[in-house]
């Protein structure tokens, strides 16, 4: 190898981890006023303690679907809009942070599309009467028989409610249970309270107060001392709360997942570039792509490894609680088996893979994360971390192997149907990995499903009740063992093997997602239609490729050459 080359994987790996470092390093004040100090003040919201910045983040994302918002033509944070909400409502009202989508909503406005996207509280509210009667009509409608237009008028409303109850002060509980208080509670409470006896106002309330009064009257030095003494106040009455919101702010500006979603995009070019590289007979750079590949790949998983494992030390409970931490662990678990696929069979595939699975698993969480916290308290069935920790991990476990087996199929069709590529070695060393993987998830989403079983006994008095996620994940099971049977029994080969593989995402995506769909059963803690049409694609997208394994192989590229030419590539029978 050339020195170039030597040094490729080196610089890769460094260059990543300088983009890495520069997002590590602290946020900065742009102004006068510190925001960095009432970004830390713990409050309590969907029943865990958290940032006051986390609500401005989570709110300006229901609100706006994004977690910043423009003023004057400049991108400002989140944590300036919530100040603005409670200090400055009236300036706060004019701004365009709520987003319409829908061109119903929007005309019964007056408005279009043409207006643009968001649109400010002040306009929204010169047609008040006219929302609020549509969406009183709308609320007698139950949730599945709503129109689209229904759907995000209600959602507008929510959002213009939230709006309200954040400059109200309704939102989030900002007094914490400190002065002889027993809980959280929220400041408009204490504002009534005081103003209904003429008692004096508790210390952290009389700190928040003289904040807000400080930004309102446009005094930053005043509002810089006491939201640093308020800091110091707290931190000497609840320093384990503090402690823990000062590494949330820190988890919320260093983004760990959108950092990896980066990363594997582009440990994916990299990957390509090596294996295409290869398939040429290039000399030296395949080799060194290929390493740089792996390394960065390996700096991702650790990255997306610290946002995992941050997410279970603040929210207390193991990673896999709702559908977004879902996502981000089956992303995770599909890494961490592709990279062992990986080392085991050097051929580049495995690299790519996990890059793919890695990337499309954490848009799919951030999709998903646009509805508030993602680490919102659990539901009371589902509170008991060690159930958590062995059915749900098995089962998605299960999830992850299963999808990656899929994937991997995916890529012997692809590369069997459009490229000359899928030489013999190639062609077994692709069979021994879906048919090992194939094992793996067969164990785990058996295991996964019986402790689920147990674990349904005790909460609801019965082992099974033909559930649609109960349905589902032995689905999972019998596909896997399905594939297993009919190989060991010799009704099928490799291809065949790879297109029921492929059926396999199928069944794994109604079990992850198209039971929620739903809306019934006891595992439906939600209904969620806005993912109807993506699940639709994938399913097409899965027929499609499951057509494709099963054109005659003389219409597959890698063997479309006489059988003379190739006298030792094997017969890719069904």
């Amino acid at each position: 190898m050339t020195s170039p080359g030597r040094a490729f994987p080196w610089i890769a790996v460094l260059l990543a981890s300088a983009f890495l470092l520069n997002h590590a390093r602290p946020a900065k004040n742009n102004g006068p006023y510190d925001f960095q100090q009432i970004r830390r003040i713990p409050v309590s919201a969907d029943g865990r303690v958290k940032p006051l910045d986390t609500v401005a983040r989570n709110s300006l994302m229901i609100i706006s679907g994004r977690q910043t918002f423009r003023l004057n033509g400049l991108r400002q944070p989140a944590i300036r809009w919530l100040a603005d909400t409670i200090a400055r409502p009236e300036q706060s009202r004019g701004y365009d942070v709520f987003r319409i989508d829908h061109p119903d909503v929007l005309a019964l406005m007056g408005l279009t599309h043409a207006d643009g996207k968001r649109f400010s509280f002040d306009t929204i509210m010169t047609h008040q009467n006219t929302i609020s009667k549509q969406a009183q009509q709308a609320m007698q409608i139950t949730g599945k028989k709503r129109n689209p237009f229904q759907k995000h008028l209600l959602k507008l409303y929510r959002h213009l409610i939230l709006f309200s109850r954040l400059s109200q002060l309704d939102t989030p509980y900002t007094v914490p249970p400190v002065d002889g208080r027993e809980s959280w509670e929220p400041m408009s409470k204490i504002m009534h309270a005081v103003h209904q006896s003429d008692s004096n106002m508790p210390a952290s309330a009389a700190y928040i107060t003289s904040i807000m009064s400080a930004y309102n009257q446009n005094d930053p030095q005043r509002f810089n001392r006491i939201a640093s003494q308020y800091h110091h106040y707290l931190k000497s009455l609840m320093p384990r709360d503090v402690r823990k919101t000062g590494y949330e702010i820190f988890f919320n500006d260093f983004e760990p997942f959108y950092l990896a979603t980066v990363l594997y995009v582009i440990a994916f070019v990299l990957a390509c570039m090596s294996f295409l590289l290869r398939c040429l007979s290039r000399p030296v750079w395949p080799e060194s792509l290929g390493k740089a590949a792996v390394w960065l790949l390996i700096l991702t998983f650790v990255v997306h490894t610290f946002g995992l494992g941050s997410r279970i030390y603040l929210q207390g409970r193991p990673p896999v609680t709702n559908l977004y931490s879902s996502a981000v662990f089956i992303g995770w678990g599909c890494v961490l088996l592709a990279l062992f696929l990986e080392r085991l069979f050097r051929l580049g595939l495995g690299s790519i893979t996990a890059a793919v699975i890695g990337f499309v698993t954490l848009i799919i969480a951030h999709n998903l994360g646009g509805d508030g916290d993602t680490m919102e308290m659990m539901q009371a069935v589902l509170d008991s971390n060690f159930w958590l920790s062995t059915h749900v991990i098995a089962v998605t476990v299960g999830y992850s192997a299963t999808f990656l087996a899929g994937f991997l199929a995916i890529l012997f069709i692809l590369l069997g149907v459009f490229t000359p590529v899928l030489k013999p070695e190639l062609f077994k060393s692709l069979g021994k990995m879906v048919y090992g993987v194939v094992c793996f998830a067969m164990l785990l989403s058996f295991v996964g499903t019986v402790l689920g079983g147990i674990w349904a006994d005790q909460s609801w008095g019965r082992f099974w009740g033909w559930d649609p996620k109960e349905n589902g994940a032995v689905l999972i099971v019998l596909m896997n063992a399905l594939i297993l049977h009919a190989r060991w029994g010799g009704m099928i080969r490799e291809r065949g093997m790879m297109v029921l593989a492929i059926a396999g995402n199928i069944i794994t995506s109604w079990s992850w997602f198209g039971t929620n769909m739903l809306g019934v059963g006891l595992h439906s803690y939600g209904f969620m239609d806005s993912a109807i049409f993506w699940m639709f694609a994938f399913v097409c997208s899965q027929l499609l490729l499951m057509g494709l394994g099963m054109l005659p192989t003389k219409m597959w590229r890698s063997f479309s050459k006489p059988e003379a030419q190739q006298p030792t590539q094997p017969t890719p029978s069904v």
